[in-house]
């Protein structure tokens, strides 16, 4: 499937950012989508998806509180927005598409072989 993900850009710290993600296939058949990010030099890693199965929503400790995650009108298309950013979420933001599971840690992921392109989010301090 592919995943149009939008929405990056520069923003001072504490301020807001809203990222997109559609997906183009249409009936959209995976049961979740979400987002991963990566900085530079360091790994990939979770940061929230919405299941469609459950309609509940999932978040990694760093951005709980201060992301939120949402379904569009139709599935397919996932929000994120982004309040109170600090210069350690600038990354690069990819959105995938997939199911909710558990990493290693057995704390919630998206497990997914479907990504978009990286949409960059940049915070200054």
């Amino acid at each position: 499937v592919q995943l149009q993900a939008s929405g990056g850009g520069l923003v001072q710290a504490g301020d807001s950012l809203r990222l997109s993600c559609a997906a183009s296939a249409r009936p959209f058949s995976q049961s979740a989508m979400g987002w991963f990010r990566q900085a530079p030099g360091k790994e990939r890693e979770f940061v929230a998806a919405f299941s469609w199965t459950v309609r509940k929503s999932y978040y990694s400790d760093s951005v709980k509180g201060r992301f939120t995650i949402s379904s569009g009108d139709a599935k397919g298309t996932v929000y994120l927005q982004m309040n109170g950013l600090l210069p350690e979420d600038t990354a690069l933001y990819y959105c995938a598409a997939g199911v909710v599971g558990l990493d290693t840690d057995l704390k919630n992921t998206l497990i997914t072989d479907s990504w978009g392109q990286g949409t960059l989010v940049t915070v200054s301090s």
